[in-house]
C-alpha cells in the first residue's frame, strides 16, 4: 500500500506535491474533472519514500500516458486555501508543492486514462496567453509563463477566505 505524504487532523489538511509544468506548442497542460468547476495542474501527492523527482514523473505518466523527462525544479509553491466545494470542503488546507519544467516532446498527443478519486480526468491544452480567461489552479500559473525564469523561485499563494 502507498502512503501519501498528506495528513487530516480536525479541520486542517496538509499535503506534499509534486507537480508538472508542461508546455507545448505555446500551450500548458491542465487536468479536469466533471466533479470541480476548475481545472489544475498535473501532479500529485508524493508517496512516503519517494523522491519528489520520482511523484512528478509517476504522476505526469498516470495522468498523461507519456513519460516526460524533467528539465528542472522550476517553483516551490507553498498553497494556502480553504476548500469550498471539493473533497476537502471546509478544511483548512495547506500545500507544498514541487513544480518541475518538464521537457517539451514537440507533440501535444497524449494517452490519458487518469481518474481521481473515482472520476474521470480530462486534460486541457491551454494557450498560455488566455490561461487568465480560466479558473485554473495554481493561480500563480499566468504570471509565471509570461517571462523567462532561471533558478528556482519560491512562490506562497494564500487564498484562505479571511472570516471578520
Amino acid at each position: 500500500m502507498e502512503y501519501d505524504l498528506a495528513y487530516r487532523d480536525q479541520n486542517r489538511w496538509f499535503r506534499c506535491r509534486a507537480a508538472a509544468i508542461i508546455v507545448e506548442e505555446g500551450c500548458v497542460l491542465f487536468a479536469g474533472n466533471e466533479r470541480e468547476d476548475y481545472l489544475y495542474s498535473i501532479g500529485g501527492a508524493i508517496h512516503h519514500g519517494e523522491t519528489a523527482e520520482e511523484a512528478v514523473k509517476r504522476e505526469v505518466f498516470e495522468e498523461t500516458g507519456v513519460e516526460y523527462e524533467i528539465d528542472r525544479l522550476a517553483v516551490i509553491h507553498e498553497n494556502f486555501f480553504n476548500d469550498d466545494s471539493g473533497s476537502h470542503k471546509g478544511l483548512d488546507c495547506h500545500e507544498i508543492a514541487f513544480y518541475f519544467l518538464m521537457k517539451p516532446r514537440g507533440s501535444k498527443e497524449l494517452f490519458s486514462e487518469s481518474y481521481t478519486q473515482g472520476v474521470r480526468e480530462t486534460m486541457h491544452w491551454i494557450p498560455v496567453g488566455e490561461l487568465g480567461r480560466y479558473k485554473a489552479f495554481p493561480s500563480f500559473m499566468k504570471d509565471y509563463l509570461q517571462s523567462e525564469h532561471e533558478g528556482i523561485e519560491h512562490i506562497v499563494t494564500d487564498e484562505r477566505k479571511q472570516n471578520a
